[in-house]
């Protein structure tokens, strides 16, 4: 049975991206690259809410045709653009992005679904919305946290008042060169 992960970067206070939802506080170096890479060898299908699939969409693709692009994007680019991927909306007309599977309704059904398939896991990336909405539906089954030493002070929060509460177990952490803590949690 595959398992849902959630995998976000997040500031010290909790944050998953600036107010503007940008990453510019990120520790990312080569060492964490290679964690990134690792994880990615773990999934079986990309999931995002509406707003992380637009600037997916948006971006890897033009990545294949970069004449300027490095060896590594473009390889990302072209798993990312084979890769199936699932994206959660209620207002998305439609996801048109090669290889997308659009889901409206229906979400818990549609996630025991999703995880009864065979393969590798259902990793959402980022999507502080999405992910807020399926931690208080008890759909992710662990964690996989990259925790930056930074405190932003506002931004996008991954977890806020209106978070159940889960009692997680820690898996393994690591602490990186660049002072960025690994964290994996899953439900108990």
């Amino acid at each position: 049975m595959r398992k849902l992960v959630l995998f976000a970067h997040i500031s010290l206070d909790g944050f998953a991206g600036d107010i503007h939802g940008g990453l510019d506080f990120l520790s990312y170096n080569e060492e964490l690259q290679q964690f990134a890479e690792e994880l990615v060898k773990t999934v079986g299908a990309p999931v995002y809410g509406k707003n992380t699939y637009h600037l997916m969409e948006g971006y890897w693709p033009s990545v294949l045709d970069n004449p300027n692009a490095s060896e590594h994007s473009i390889k990302h680019a072209g798993w990312v653009q084979q890769i199936p991927k699932i994206v959660f909306s209620t207002t998305l007309p439609s996801a048109d992005w090669n290889n997308t599977t659009l889901i409206k309704d229906n979400v818990v059904a549609e996630v025991g679904k999703l995880k009864q398939q065979p393969g590798k896991d259902l990793v959402i990336f980022g999507s502080p919305g999405l992910a807020k909405s399926f931690m208080n539906l008890g759909l992710i089954d662990e964690y996989k946290l990259t925790l930056h030493p930074v405190i932003l002070g506002e931004g996008i929060s991954l977890f806020d008042s209106n978070t159940q509460m889960s009692n997680l177990k820690l898996l393994e952490s690591k602490t990186l060169g660049s002072g960025v803590v690994t964290l994996h949690y899953t439900r108990r």
